[in-house]
């Protein structure tokens, strides 16, 4: 299974990537969301993991524009944020990224 992780902290990426190659897991990386954004749309990923504050564009702003271009790869958000607030929760609702 081939996953793109999304994640601008080098050290938390380079401890993602050795953990998912250890379970079997083929897995390339970007640092940035416009980045991502592109990787994502080229349709070569089975999964993403996807950083929530992210330098070129914001995770919620990449998965947005990924179902937006017809994507309909699985993504799983992370966040290092304590509590990600109601506000939030409800944009995502209304851009379709919660179901």
């Amino acid at each position: 299974m081939k996953l793109l992780l999304i994640e601008d902290e080098l050290r938390m990426a380079d401890a993602l990537k050795e953990l998912l190659r250890q379970e079997g897991y083929d897995v390339d990386c970007f640092f940035r969301g416009d980045e991502g954004l592109a990787a994502i749309c080229s349709g070569q990923y089975d999964g993403v993991i996807l950083d929530v504050m992210l330098p070129g564009l914001s995770g919620v702003e990449v998965a947005a524009r990924s179902r937006k271009a017809g994507v309909c790869t699985p993504i799983l958000m992370l966040t290092a944020k304590g509590e990600y607030g109601h506000r939030k929760r409800e944009k995502e609702r209304k851009m379709g990224l919660e179901k």
